[in-house]
């Protein structure tokens, strides 16, 4: 499978002034593999530890952090000796190993010349008692599931993916049933990565959907595993409420949902677990479009999306019929599966800032407002065709903004202030 922060590693590896990287993502989105991969591919050789799983090395980093004795460990635990240059230095579980995480920056002020490359729980590592964070002195590379572009590559469609990266929309147009079929896979496989290989491999739905509710599992064992005993209830009763939040017509999360008579202060801090997980995302409104945005964030009104929508389909017990009924898939739960793809897309673009607005009496909202290195966009999303825009509109001549984006199941169309996205051409957006 291609991941696309394989280039930006290499980019991270050719760089004169290089720092030890973080690979920070949910569990099993696949950091893994993406380092050994990215190991495999760029170097001659590769020094793998996983402190988790190699208990007798969590204790390598007490004594002292002198680099010439934690090489020799290395070269003891893996068989290889580390060369600078040519051998790529993983950690991974680096927050089971004491002071794991604080050895980088003496591999950033002693050893600059080896690529080094971490990856773990953030969480585990923001409660490791032992644990001095080494601030500016490692890079961060955030790692999410698999968008529908990376998706199109496993399945075999690498041209498909292409042309849309291309735009060229009458092309786009001409194959367009391949693109909804497969965005109707996407729907129900997600972009975990294990997920979608098995259906890469074996077309199978209900092994996809037995891979999905396993990770789930995962997940509520990690609630466990990290939370203290009395939050950890209140955690699994948020993170089971999110598909309902999502479901609403408003999509502002609400916490009296969660429980009658529930209040943000008995809930805030099981969210922020469920957000140091890297299990959801938060998206703010704002009071304008303006940059920057965060300057006019109300911090008191979000709307909440989770780490992927396979997971999410599982959750809500979407059955693999569905895919066959039309566009049926795409306008399930009010839309909020689609706002749900939409925000997949887009995350994983570092430069964007993402918010959504919605006028104080709540009879106009726009699903996404964007933060473009140069401008802001207006992001309206339909789970159909249908094409009315009225509350878009609005937006855009109440903020004297330019131009908007409306991404549906029409074709591409692009008017004086309006362009029509298709959905399975979200890719072209950046």
């Amino acid at each position: 499978m291609e991941r696309l922060l394989i280039k930006k590693l290499e980019t991270w590896k050719n760089k004169k002034n290089r720092k030890p990287i973080i690979i920070r993502g949910a569990r099993q989105v696949g950091k893994t593999w993406l380092m050994k991969y990215f190991g495999k591919k760029s170097f001659k050789n590769v020094a793998y530890i996983n402190f988790e799983s190699q208990e007798h090395l969590k204790n390598i980093f007490l004594e002292d952090f002198n680099i010439q004795r934690i090489m020799r460990a290395i070269k003891l635990a893996t068989g290889v000796t580390p060369i600078a240059g040519k051998t790529l230095i993983i950690f991974d579980e680096i927050q089971a190993a004491d002071r794991g995480v604080t050895v980088l920056k003496y591999f950033c002020e002693d050893a600059p010349e080896f690529h080094v490359v971490a990856a773990g729980s953030l969480l585990g590592m923001a409660l490791h008692k032992n644990t001095s964070f080494p601030v500016g002195k490692v890079e961060f590379l955030d790692l999410y599931p698999m968008n529908y572009f990376e998706f199109l590559k496993a399945m075999g469609e690498s041209d498909l993916a292409e042309l849309v990266k291309d735009g060229d929309w009458k092309l786009i147009t001409a194959f367009k049933s391949r693109y909804i079929e497969r965005l109707r896979q996407y729907y129900y496989v997600g972009g975990m990565p294990e997920a979608v290989r098995a259906f890469a491999e074996n077309s199978d739905y209900d092994e996809v959907r037995e891979i999905q509710l396993n990770i789930l599992q995962t997940y509520d064992n990690d609630f466990s595993k990290h939370a203290p005993e009395n939050l950890t209830p209140r955690i699994r009763m948020l993170w089971k409420g999110i598909p309902a939040q999502l479901s609403k017509e408003n999509k502002k999360f609400i916490y009296g949902l969660i429980k009658t008579g529930s209040r943000a202060k008995e809930y805030e801090t099981a969210l922020l677990w469920i957000e140091d997980c890297g299990l959801v995302h938060k998206v703010y409104k704002i009071s304008k479009p303006a940059i920057p945005l965060k300057s006019y964030e109300d911090l008191k009104s979000f709307k909440l999306f989770i780490v992927d929508i396979g997971l999410l389909a599982a959750m809500n017990k979407i059955d693999s019929s569905v895919l066959l009924n039309g566009n049926k898939l795409f306008q399930e739960f009010k839309g909020s599966m689609t706002e749900q793809y939409v925000l997949q897309q887009l995350i994983i673009n570092p430069k964007f800032q993402i918010n959504y607005w919605s006028s104080e009496r709540s009879d106009g909202e726009v699903d996404f407002v964007v933060q473009t290195p140069t401008n802001i966009v207006a992001v309206e999303v339909k789970a159909e065709e249908n094409l009315k825009a009225k509350s878009l509109k609005a937006f855009i001549q109440k903020f004297d903004l330019n131009s908007a984006i409306r991404i549906s199941m029409s074709d591409y169309r692009k008017e004086s202030w309006l362009t029509n996205l298709p959905l399975y051409g979200i890719d072209n957006l950046k």
